[in-house]
């Protein structure tokens, strides 16, 4: 049963492969906005998976999302979400981002649930037109 206050939680460490310049979303060697993205999406699908329904899963589905310091090569990332809203299928999670020295991003994450074989199903559907 899905329930406010779950925490998720996810890591890196700054590398050439997850640089602004590497990612394409710039051209510095710090960590990329991209990749900060993808660490707040993997902590909160993985907070909320093993309380989710038997062939379900959760999709992304909105970003407000503020990269507020950059971070350089070598240090490691932290993300932690919390989630704060359970309005039936859909499910808000508050983001906090902080490297070494600090906080690096903040903000909201939207994801929604989904049948996994229905939506992949759906997906697949859109390559014979």
């Amino acid at each position: 049963m899905l329930k406010t206050g779950i925490k998720g939680y996810a890591e890196a460490t700054v590398c050439q492969e997850n640089t602004a310049v590497a990612r394409k979303s710039g051209t510095l060697s710090v960590f990329a906005t991209p990749a900060m993205i993808e660490l707040v999406e993997e902590a909160a699908w993985k907070s909320v998976a093993d309380e989710l329904e038997e062939g379900c899963a959760s999709v992304g589905t909105g970003l407000q999302i503020r990269h507020v310091s950059a971070t350089p090569v070598g240090m490691r990332v932290v993300c932690r979400t919390e989630l704060t809203e359970v309005d039936g299928r859909r499910l808000v999670f508050s983001v906090d981002v902080a490297d070494e020295s600090g906080r690096i991003g903040e903000g909201v994450h939207e994801r929604f649930i989904i049948e996994s074989e229905k939506f992949q199903k759906k997906a697949d559907g859109k390559l014979t037109g």
